[in-house]
């Protein structure tokens, strides 16, 4: 029992005091400024992670998705066939953060792209109903609902792992998503075969997306919507990194030189 839960109980349930001031003030955590790439460094970034082994190009379409959707990486790596919409356009990213769906651009560049690679997940996918594989994952509440969806190509994985795993809850053997450590590591090795000197991670590359829509005329607020956040606070850190919103002006001493 910690010290101030002792304090507090000692008030209410002794003294009768029912909501008892302290006057503790809590430290306020610091503002971290995000890691942001520019559009070159990100460019270098993905064709580096394409020139790694070639059974890991997918990490290069998942990167190309995540910078250019916004998205987080549990939201990248967990992303369902039935989530990508060629057609129109969209992703959508289900049981955000907060529990919250939304949906986010998808870039015109990568439909050819995603379209040969969901054909490798289906080449994946059956191979596994071949061998009698049980089906994807599925919340308990969803798979209580549908019984068959966790056997239908539309609820399989995007970005489906390379091998089979054991489900710890389950004890399944069935196949996973890409392993999102797995995947921040190859990001990290074509970071630094790109001799980018920042900390890059793949957050880094959601920050880049929603700074460089900024920077490209877009309003906060859809910022707001695509990104997921539930405050504006929360995306107005970009404001400090955004190159038109403060940093683009010029310095003195460059006018002094000139």
């Amino acid at each position: 029992m910690t010290a101030g839960f002792t304090r507090a109980f000692f008030f209410k349930y002794v003294l009768g005091v029912e909501e008892p001031v302290f006057g503790v003030k809590l430290k306020k955590t610091g503002t971290k400024i995000p890691v942001v790439l520019a559009k070159e460094e990100v460019r270098h970034l993905v064709e580096k992670m394409d020139e790694q082994e070639s059974s890991e190009a997918r990490y290069g379409l998942a990167a190309r998705l995540q910078y250019g959707a916004g998205l987080r990486l549990n939201e990248v790596v967990s992303l369902r066939i039935k989530d990508i919409d060629l057609e129109r356009g969209t992703v959508t990213v289900r049981q955000g953060k907060g529990g919250k769906d939304r949906m986010s651009i998808l870039p015109k560049s990568l439909i050819r792209l995603l379209t040969l690679h969901i054909e490798y997940a289906r080449r994946l996918w059956e191979e596994d109903v071949a061998r009698g594989q049980a089906g994807v994952y599925l919340p308990g509440a969803l798979a209580r609902k549908f019984r068959q969806a966790a056997e239908s190509f539309e609820w399989f994985w995007l970005f489906p792992a390379k091998q089979l795993s054991r489900d710890p809850e389950s004890g399944l053997v069935r196949r996973h998503h890409l392993h999102g450590k797995v995947y921040n590591c190859a990001i990290k090795r074509a970071a630094s075969a790109a001799e980018i000197e920042k900390q890059v991670t793949s957050h880094a590359l959601r920050h880049s997306f929603a700074t460089h829509l900024l920077e490209g005329g877009t309003d906060l607020r859809t910022i707001q919507d695509l990104l997921g956040h539930e405050d504006i606070t929360t995306t107005e850190i970009y404001l400090h990194v955004s190159l038109c919103h403060g940093l683009g002006v010029t310095s003195p001493l460059d006018v002094m030189m000139v």
